[in-house]
């Protein structure tokens, strides 16, 4: 009870220092820590022995991490997440996966029979890595409004949403990406969370394009976006450009994408690679940025900090992390927050 009492004080005083040093900043101006694939839970220890006995041509080292609840990652003062989605139409295409059959389980799947139900689904990989804090979209947007609702004066919160259709190697196949499915994506986060959604419509404004809109810093305000989430797709390409399909500069898109500069849907950006030299003149031109401190658990193991150090310097406005606690599963002190504890500032490069 304590440490989430301590975990509400901290994430209050997160929003009230960033607000109360200038209301007026634009949402591009502060620099966030989230978490990677942040509903994910580690794969049980059977079935993570079994599969690697089965595939020793290539370690599965990467995938030992796992996360806290999306409600407590929020109560910590994260305000970057991501969610990855497959979809199921007609439900039922998801209830048993194929590893349960692998490796014994001394863990439920799916208690309640959501699984079964039509919507969004969320968890990482077909069969084998499918333990998630959230087993569908509707639930995670659920969770975040609730907190939300409690937190009203929140920081807005980004969310990249990665869509997800590669068929199981076990023999699932995995429902494609299409227009009209993003149209449901869309549907679905609009019912999930309503106005508290920053689209591409507010933001391009009465600009031309989005992009013009972003590089004339047509961003709102931190006092405008308190409370609300802007969610980001993570892809870059095929399926990136039929969610823009039909869709001018996005508009009527409840999502943004990962289109590059010069394109009229350009306005937030992946750059993993946060030694790229590009992120930081990005970040002065209006761009938002996504980068990463760590990746596959290698700067854990290592205890590295220069990717997160080059992420901070770079300006990139979300920086995410497997480790904004240290590691359950190996022994490292590796952990990724800023110098006074927190998870969110003013942007170093365009925040003064």
């Amino acid at each position: 009870m304590k440490q989430i009492l301590f975990s509400l004080i901290l994430a209050s005083a997160i929003n009230s220092n960033v607000q109360a040093q200038n209301d007026t900043l634009k949402i591009n101006q502060i620099q966030v820590i989230g978490s990677h694939n942040s509903y994910r839970q580690a794969i049980e220890t059977d079935l993570y022995d079994f599969i690697q006995a089965k595939d020793t041509s290539r370690s599965l080292k990467g995938l030992q991490y796992t996360h806290i609840g999306i409600t407590e990652q929020l109560n910590k003062g994260l305000r970057n997440l991501e969610i990855d989605v497959q979809g199921d139409s007609k439900g039922g295409k998801f209830t048993h996966p194929k590893g349960l059959d692998l490796a014994k389980s001394q863990e439920a799947y799916d208690p309640k029979g959501e699984m079964k139900k039509p919507g969004f689904k969320v968890f990482h990989m077909i069969d084998i890595d499918f333990r998630t804090s959230c087993y569908t979209l509707q639930s995670c947007l659920a969770e975040l409004k609730k907190w939300s609702d409690a937190n009203p004066d929140h920081v807005p919160v980004f969310i990249t949403l990665e869509p997800k259709d590669d068929d199981s190697y076990l023999g699932t196949k995995a429902e494609k990406f299409t227009p009209e499915l993003f149209d449901a994506l869309d549907k679905e986060l609009r019912k999930g969370l309503g106005n508290k959604l920053i689209t591409p419509d507010m933001v391009r404004g009465k600009y031309k394009t989005l992009e013009e809109a972003v590089l004339n810093n047509n961003w709102p305000t931190l006092k405008k976006a308190k409370g609300k989430f802007l969610f980001i797709l993570d892809n870059n390409g095929a399926k990136r450009d039929l969610y823009a399909l039909n869709h001018p500069s996005l508009k009527g898109r409840a999502i943004f994408i990962n289109a590059e500069p010069g394109k009229p849907e350009a306005a937030t950006l992946f750059r993993n690679n946060s030694e790229d030299a590009t992120i930081t003149d990005l970040v002065k031109k209006g761009y938002i940025i996504r980068t990463r401190a760590d990746s596959d658990t290698k700067e854990a193991r290592a205890n590295d900090y220069s990717h997160f150090e080059a992420a901070k310097k770079s300006g990139a406005q979300i920086i995410t992390t497997d480790y904004y606690l240290p590691s359950t599963i190996f022994n490292s002190p590796y952990q990724i927050k800023y110098d006074d504890g927190t998870y969110v500032r003013v942007n170093p490069v365009n925040g003064k």
